[in-house]
């Protein structure tokens, strides 16, 4: 499915330092002997089973709000307890909090070769749901780009996971429908969608264990096939701003996907700024692309403003409804835009704030703000002329009917001296 129109500014691959000394001839000699072992490590690492966690996010722009209170009366959801406050999260860190519902589960998860497979639905306030599916399992680190288009059994077929995560939404879609406000139909519901891959042991040092499987990491993070023979740069690109906080722990984030390893399985808060990032982003696409609807509608009021039915149905209404409107997008998104602000200001410039950072850079959120700022000042300055154009013309005719009555009013005093006397 086609991702994010935005263009995404390429992340160049870090220059070879111009202080390094060169190897004396014996280094040199056993920095092969070390290369010769690392390519015997890299074969062992990709044939052996390693322990992961996949994590699927997809995100679903509903509407302009969610009710929270009536959804509670219609699905049995419950508040989200949060994530426990880890690494140096700041305790000021507060971002949406929505109701959880537990989804159905596949028959025989255990007959994709999964250990554990779980799933739920987090829906918040400002409109948006998120499922969320969980598996565990063991398997070559050369298998793990096949997640993706593993099937589970599910309603006595199989499913693959994006198709099960759909059906799920559509379920709990038709369940709350009556607590969405001004719900879009099922065809114009935005989406996002990003996957989570999160490593609790890879046998070693992350670092060393990145390089040496550098290639197959940056075609998994990038959605390309293994194999598909990635240029030195753009494996540097891909791979080249991992995140570090313990000894023993690494993140690399990309558009799309993430690669997490922690031998501590203690990433739930990187999950949920991971989320929350996405959730900004749809946010900002979906009121995008209603811009440009109302952009295209606004197109064809002014190349009709000269056809008289056109006009008129401006004239009676038209154009204060539209304002109105207008009015309400630029509430909204004064809302988005600030809740992005407030995001950057509460988790500042701790850990999980550079990784937010990171994210809004790679999801080049700033241009999607500039984008909508943007067509909201067109649209503004659009409907400001054909309402200031439809006041002029009021103001006209009523000069005329003042006119009129200027002239009527003597004619009809001398007519009525002369003739009804």
């Amino acid at each position: 499915m086609p991702r994010r129109t935005s263009p995404i500014i390429p992340r160049p691959s870090r220059p070879a330092s111009k202080t390094e000394k060169p190897v004396p001839e014996r280094r040199a000699r056993i920095d092969r002997r070390v290369t010769s072992d690392d390519r015997r490590k890299k074969t062992r690492s990709v044939k052996s089973s390693l322990p992961v966690e996949v994590v699927f996010f997809y995100l679903y722009d509903v509407g302009r709000g969610i009710d929270l209170a009536k959804v509670v009366e219609l699905v049995p959801a419950h508040k989200d307890l949060g994530i426990a406050k880890r690494r140096d999260t700041p305790a000021s860190l507060s971002l949406p909090t929505p109701l959880v519902l537990s989804l159905g589960l596949p028959e025989q998860p255990e007959a994709s070769g999964f250990d554990s497979f779980s799933s739920y639905a987090k829906i918040y306030g400002e409109g948006v749901v998120t499922v969320v599916v969980r598996v565990k399992a063991m398997l070559p680190l050369n298998e793990l780009h096949s997640l993706e288009t593993v099937e589970v059994e599910y309603l006595g077929r199989g499913a693959r996971i994006k198709d099960y995560a759909e059906e799920g939404f559509a379920r709990l879609f038709e369940a709350v429908d009556g607590a969405i406000d001004e719900p879009r139909t099922f065809s114009e519901i935005g989406r996002e969608s990003y996957i989570a891959y999160c490593l609790s042991d890879c046998g070693g040092d992350p670092s060393v264990f990145l390089e040496q499987n550098g290639e197959y990491f940056a075609c998994l993070l990038t959605g390309e096939k293994p194999g598909s023979a990635l240029h030195e740069s753009q494996i540097a690109a891909t791979l080249g701003s991992p995140f570090f906080y313990r000894d023993g722990d690494l993140a690399v984030f990309e558009l799309d996907r993430c690669l997490i390893i922690d031998p501590r399985s203690d990433y739930e808060d990187l999950l949920l700024i991971a989320e929350h990032a996405n959730y900004q982003l749809l946010e900002l696409r979906v009121l995008d692309t209603l811009l440009d609807t109302w952009l295209d509608e606004a197109e064809d009021d002014i190349r009709h403003m000269s056809s008289g039915r056109k006009r008129l149905a401006l004239i009676r209404g038209g154009v204060e409804i539209k304002v109105a409107h207008i009015q309400s997008l630029r509430f909204d998104a004064l809302f988005i835009l600030e809740n992005l602000e407030n995001s950057s200001k509460i988790i500042g410039d701790y850990y999980l704030g550079q990784v937010y950072a990171r994210l809004c850079e790679i999801f080049n959120t700033d241009g999607w703000k500039w984008s909508v700022e943007r067509r909201l000042d067109v649209l503004q300055d659009v409907y400001e002329m054909v309402t200031s154009d439809s006041n002029e013309r009021k103001l006209r005719w009523l000069e005329v009917a003042v006119i009129i009555v200027c002239v009527a009013a003597p004619i009809a005093e001398v007519f009525a001296i002369v003739f009804l006397k």
